[in-house]
């Protein structure tokens, strides 16, 4: 029998990789009169629900999307959250 599970996965760049989006906004907040601000790095958040019969099961399938289609693996870090629907 399959159970629903919410699933959470961030996707970011890896430390050493360029990060020319986080750099624009990190160099545009003190125009807007956000100052002290550093480090800025910007990644993706992807929220979506998954049937599978266990949550190892859920798991090992977001795993397997995230290499396959939503995160490059050579420069991307994944961070994976599955929690069950009650």
């Amino acid at each position: 029998m399959s159970q629903t599970f919410d699933v959470a996965v961030e996707v970011s760049l890896r430390e050493g990789i360029a990060d020319p989006e986080g750099l624009t906004i990190e160099r545009a907040l003190p125009a807007l009169g956000f100052s002290g601000v550093s480090g800025v790095r910007v990644g993706k958040s992807l929220r979506f629900m998954v049937e599978a019969p266990d949550e190892a099961e859920a798991r090992k399938q977001v795993e397997a999307m995230c290499e396959r289609l939503l995160a490059n693996p050579v420069i991307e870090d994944v961070a994976i959250a599955v929690n069950k629907v009650s």
